[in-house]
């Protein structure tokens, strides 16, 4: 998946996407309180990355988190600059960090990673590892699934992940996880799981 082609998806549908997911409201509570136990508090900047129109990033930065956005969809940045005029946000990709090594003390990469490719997984994360601060968190969300598996995502193809096989990857690529959130389909959305992961090794 080229992910240029991830961008032009994205923003066509920028506007719409923005009215059904542009909120915290619109987010499960469940999954707010699994960021905010896992990211409020850390004493240093924290990345949302691929952050949409930018509804959690601000949900960080209501909990005095040091929180910046950053995504490759110029029409989600210009929304959540508008939306939430007090925190920064960049345009940038999740692939190459404009960020110094071992200078962030988290990530959040919530839904970000679902049109990865299989084979492109390993060198994102150890981007993430390359700028996270010892014992800095990490914090996901992605769809689940019996196998690794493409499937017809309303925006762009994407991917669902064995939740194991996904931590088994973090743990290559120098994380821990130390919780795990899942919810079963509900009817209207897929399963699901989030994953907090901290940094480890060198």
């Amino acid at each position: 998946m080229n992910m240029e082609k991830v961008r032009q998806a994205y923003a066509s549908v920028a506007e719409v996407y923005i009215g059904l997911f542009g909120t915290s409201e619109q987010v499960h509570p469940d999954d707010l309180a699994f960021i905010g136990r896992h990211l409020a508090g850390r004493s240093g900047r924290v990345l949302d990355l691929g952050c949409g129109p930018g509804h959690i990033t601000g949900y960080l930065r209501s909990l005095g988190v040091d929180a910046t956005g950053i995504d490759m969809v110029p029409e989600f940045i210009a929304h959540a600059r508008a939306a939430h005029p007090s925190v920064e946000f960049q345009l940038g990709s999740m692939e190459h960090l404009d960020v110094a090594d071992h200078s962030v003390a988290g990530i959040l990469a919530w839904g970000s990673l679902i049109h990865l490719p299989p084979q492109d997984l390993d060198g994102v994360l150890a981007e993430f590892r390359r700028v996270m601060a010892p014992a800095g968190t990490l914090v996901l969300a992605l769809f689940v699934g019996d196998e690794v598996a493409a499937f017809d995502h309303k925006v762009v193809t994407a991917y669902r992940w064995p939740v194991d096989e996904f931590s088994e990857r973090l743990t290559r690529a120098g994380f821990t996880e130390v919780e795990r959130l899942q919810r079963p389909s509900d009817g209207t959305r897929r399963p699901h799981a989030a994953i907090a992961a901290i940094a480890t090794g060198g």
